[in-house]
């Protein structure tokens, strides 16, 4: 495999994107801020959490079966920059750590096979979607 030199015009792309994918899950996640006890985390917000990986594990399916080959810059602020600020699995293991911690191991366990389930069936999807749409726009 042919390594492939970096392009630095998609710095800036990534970053923006990143930005923006940052400011809308934590804009979706304030409302769960601070309802828990002295941890600050909450149920709700570790459901909000799953909720937002889950859909962003699918557009992103969606970004790369529909850009799969080309226009990798777009591919490179969506995928990498959008979706990759909204989703969030650093800050999933950090909330599923409090039901740890709280003896719940077996919740724990059930709450994260369930969110990857989850997410691995949305991204399948998006995946097939978006090479759906790829193929009839004509896309190699």
């Amino acid at each position: 495999m042919t390594r492939q030199p970096i392009r630095w015009a998609m710095l800036p792309l990534v970053v923006g994107g990143g930005v923006i994918g940052v400011a809308v899950r934590e804009a979706l996640l304030l409302p769960f801020a601070g309802q828990a006890g002295d941890g600050g985390l909450s149920l709700g917000a570790l459901l909000a959490t799953i909720g937002i990986n889950t859909v962003g594990a699918g557009v992103l399916g969606l970004v790369v079966g529909g850009l799969a080959g080309g226009r990798p810059l777009l591919r490179a602020f969506l995928g990498t920059g959008v979706i990759g600020g909204f989703t969030t699995y650093s800050g999933f293991a950090v909330l599923l750590a409090e039901p740890l911690r709280e003896g719940l191991g077996l919740a724990a366990a059930a709450l994260a096979a369930g969110a990857l389930i989850a997410a691995a069936a949305c991204a399948t999807l998006g995946l097939r979607a978006g090479a759906d749409i790829a193929r009839r726009r004509g896309a190699p």
